[in-house]
């Protein structure tokens, strides 16, 4: 009689180990998912990726908090320097209705401005370009000295916009 009595003990005691096991494994909606775990896309970095260049393969110049972009593109053998009008993301031209865009240089001390005529692409609207152009052999010279500390001036909507553009030798050649 005292080992059905043990044996029933045995019986009650390992299903309420089973059934204990089987609760303390589950976890709760509310528990939180480790960042780490979870697909790039939910976390929120992918989508404000910055890229190192503009889709022409010239230096970005931020605007406006990157409310837009600038790209810089620096031909030395033609001794040329085109900007182009991006968007946020750097990753598409945005065409706006200014006749030309300003870059101001330090040289031997002075400030020198510089304009870039408005030269539309076959793809702008009537009136707006995203490129601007210049072939002025001294700005292009002026870009490649130290010090020069260059920015660039546009009016992107009646609202102006100054960003910095970065001293880089390998700057976009067109070779």
């Amino acid at each position: 009689m005292q080992s059905l009595h043990v044996l029933r003990m045995l019986v009650t005691f390992g299903s309420l180990s089973l059934v204990a096991a089987g609760c303390g494994s589950e976890t709760t909606p509310t528990d939180p998912q480790p960042v780490s775990d979870m697909p790039p896309d939910t976390v929120g970095h992918d989508e404000h990726a910055h890229p190192s260049e503009g889709p022409h393969h010239g230096v970005l110049i931020e605007l406006g908090g990157e409310e837009y972009h600038a790209e810089l593109v620096h031909d030395d053998a033609a001794k040329s320097v085109t900007v182009y009008i991006l968007d946020g993301p750097a990753r598409k031209v945005v065409p706006i209705d200014s006749k030309e865009v300003t870059i101001n240089v330090k040289h031997g001390g002075r400030p020198e401005q510089f304009q870039l005529a408005a030269s539309p692409s076959a793809e702008d609207p009537a009136g707006k370009s995203s490129r601007f152009v210049s072939n002025d052999a001294e700005l292009a010279e002026h870009l490649d000295e130290e010090g020069a500390d260059p920015t660039l001036v546009v009016v992107i909507d009646g609202k102006s916009f100054r960003g910095k553009i970065p001293h880089d030798h390998d700057h976009g050649h067109e070779h």
